[in-house]
């Protein structure tokens, strides 16, 4: 379609320059437009500090980050190190 960019995210991302930033950053579509609505919903300044706390990934153990990597269905998670999960989960 004439006008539209390569990755248009379509009518359901509510922030579309947000979601474009947050792709060029190198961020899946998914994380971006999850982002990007949430910002929507409230104030950009606001969605960093939404939520509770909860320790880096560095302090969870292996078989807490392939928990976290089976609830985010990430392909090949039982054969990764600490190292490759921890990346996994937070290029997902």
């Amino acid at each position: 379609m004439a006008g539209e960019k390569k990755d248009d995210p379509g009518p359901s991302v509510k922030d579309p320059e947000l979601y474009e930033k947050l792709r060029d950053e190198g961020n899946s579509k998914e994380k971006s437009a999850r982002i990007a609505n949430a910002a929507a919903a409230s104030s950009r300044s606001e969605v960093g500090q939404k939520g509770g706390s909860s320790p880096a990934y560095e302090d969870w153990t292996v078989e807490e980050l392939r928990g976290r990597a089976a609830e985010l269905e990430v392909e090949g998670r039982s054969s990764m190190t600490k190292d490759e999960l921890i990346e996994a989960l937070r290029e997902h």
